[in-house]
């Protein structure tokens, strides 16, 4: 059983995290990262999201360096342009270790083309609406939103991906397989691994601190932005998984 409290660094994160438990529980539940885990997912269902994900992580890493900007400490704010810099740049190379297997190449042209062509019906670049709300929804929370309520909306990203991490590892595991030959092994290593574990922990730590020192509407509008973020984070994989686009209702059979 995975830890549900590895990652909180406080009596205040820790009733974050509680307060969030369904959502958690509705994300650990998806069919995406059921079927991820067992290596049955359909290759267009993953390569979609590496593509999403590719889209995500130029916003996801601009609300970062807004954060490090608005940081009251040196501290702070050399993690954060840290973590716009290095821990994105790393997740962007294992998406193109990925992305370079021609067992997801040749799915990464055809969608892409296929995103080309429909044009003005894909703004942002490709961006399926949940993409662009969830990368818009950072932007404006890190530009002008209190800091502290900026941190709150970063950090379900860096909490979410390390707690999955760790359930995918232990379902792989459970299913008596070894991650050695796993379709998505790389993925799945990747937010199951030291480095990423030490980053969310210094994000939460960040985040523990601003709790404690919040006023109680600000505290309020953390929590109610954390959670607004976790919600994003569930729905960003349903959307990915079903191929979500701006032609037709996300209500669809999942790719293959």
């Amino acid at each position: 059983m995975v830890d549900y409290h590895l990652f909180s660094q406080g009596p205040r994160t820790r009733e974050l995290w509680n307060s969030v438990h369904d959502v958690i529980t509705r994300i650990e539940e998806l069919d995406f990262l059921g079927q991820l885990a067992d290596g049955t997912l359909g290759h267009e269902a993953f390569v979609n999201y590496l593509l999403q994900d590719e889209l995500y992580l130029d916003g996801y890493a601009r609300a970062m360096s807004l954060l490090g900007a608005a940081a009251p400490s040196n501290d702070q704010t050399r993690f954060w342009v840290l973590a716009a810099g290095e821990a994105i740049a790393d997740e962007q190379s294992m998406h193109a270790e990925l992305l370079a297997d021609p067992g997801f190449s040749t799915i990464a042209d055809r969608l892409s083309t296929a995103a080309g062509v429909i044009g003005a019906a894909w703004p942002a670049g490709g961006a399926n609406p949940t993409t662009l709300g969830y990368t818009s929804y950072l932007l404006s929370q890190a530009a002008s939103a209190p800091y502290a309520v900026g941190v709150a909306a970063i950090l379900p990203c860096f909490w979410v991906y390390a707690h999955i991490g760790k359930v995918l590892v232990q379902r792989v595991r459970a299913g008596s397989r070894d991650l050695a030959g796993h379709p998505f092994a790389t993925w799945i290593e990747a937010y199951d691994s030291p480095d990423f574990d030490a980053s969310v922990v210094g994000a939460v730590g960040i985040l523990e601190g601003l709790l404690e020192a919040a006023p109680k509407a600000e505290l309020t509008r953390m929590v109610q932005t954390f959670r607004q973020a976790c919600l994003y984070e569930l729905h960003f994989w349903a959307a990915a998984h079903v191929g979500q686009d701006w032609q037709e209702p996300n209500h669809r059979t999942p790719r293959g």
